[in-house]
């Protein structure tokens, strides 16, 4: 399937329990809603899964998926990220982005300058950060993704114009 028209909507971070449910983080913006998005695949394809939540649990929920019977078959899908068909998502109001589709956009100042090219986007429970490797360098920096920061993301171009907080890009 091309990767454009898949969403990573969550993550299996191990077993929980010894009936086969799995520890589930959510990457929706309503947590609850990643059943709703269901069969999700594995990020190769080869694994398709209902999905049913149990309950709330630490950092997301205890799940079961289909065809995981024991806490051996739950072990084993720990690190698995799960995708949806882009087409189950809801539209994004115009000033919302999926994080796929920032990732490998080029990231110019207010001048026309490329400061780099977006490599992740990241949040440590604040606020989006996009993580920004400079041309030719190995380094990255964390650009805000606020409004100030990031006046226009254009996604048809390929491009974002930030405007980053003096000083930022100095070192990249």
């Amino acid at each position: 399937m091309d990767e454009t028209k898949r969403i990573c909507v969550g993550a299996i971070s191990g077993a929980f329990g010894v009936n086969g449910e799995v520890r589930l983080k959510s990457f929706t913006a309503d947590p609850e809603a990643i059943a709703d998005y269901a069969p999700l695949t594995s990020e190769d394809g080869t694994r398709s899964f209902e999905v049913q939540l149990v309950r709330p649990i630490g950092q997301g929920f205890a799940a079961r998926l289909s065809d995981v019977r024991t806490k051996e078959e739950a072990d084993e899908l720990k690190g698995v990220r799960l995708f949806a068909p882009r087409e189950r998502l809801p539209q994004l109001p115009d000033d919302e982005f999926y994080h796929t589709d920032l990732i490998g956009l080029a990231v110019y100042d207010t001048g026309g300058k490329q400061l780099g090219t977006v490599r992740t986007v990241q949040n440590h429970g604040a606020a989006d950060l996009l993580e920004v490797q400079a041309p030719g360098s190995s380094g990255t920096v964390l650009l805000p993704f606020t409004r100030e920061a990031v006046p226009t993301v254009d996604l048809a171009s390929g491009r974002i114009v930030a405007d980053p907080p003096l000083g930022l890009f100095d070192d990249a």
